[in-house]
């Protein structure tokens, strides 16, 4: 039994650390990645990943009453989605042509200068 990959995520506008930016998301039950966001900043596409694995993280330790505990910390093993980073434009073009379904998505337009992209964090009433 062959599986069809690809042609199952939309581009879409989105921002990202108060930048204009892409994002892709997953519109098929099939799609192995729940969305892959565009830091224009560093210029990777980090996509994340349906399979859930087990990492370690530093959170806030917490008192008894769910209070935090000043500035100490805890390691703890907490299970998350797996994630990819794509460094190279070119993998960045391959890995859109093959997942997206509106590839006239001009997604270009973001892979740019970060400061020509700037947006206000501000929110305003329309």
């Amino acid at each position: 039994m062959t599986m069809s990959i690809g042609k199952n995520m939309m581009l879409i506008n989105s921002a990202f650390k108060n930048v204009k930016s892409f994002s892709l998301i997953s519109v098929d039950r099939n799609c192995p990645y729940i969305e892959a966001l565009f830091d224009p900043s560093t210029k990777v596409l980090a996509v994340i990943t349906k399979e859930k694995k087990n990492n370690f993280h530093m959170v806030p330790k917490l008192k008894d009453d769910g209070s935090p505990a000043g500035n100490k910390k805890q390691r703890v093993q907490i299970q998350t989605y797996g994630e990819y980073y794509i460094t190279n434009e070119e993998d960045i073009d391959n890995f859109i042509s093959i997942f997206a379904i509106n590839e006239t998505f001009d997604y270009k337009k973001y892979i740019v200068d970060v400061n020509e992209t700037k947006v206000s964090p501000i929110i305003t009433k329309a």
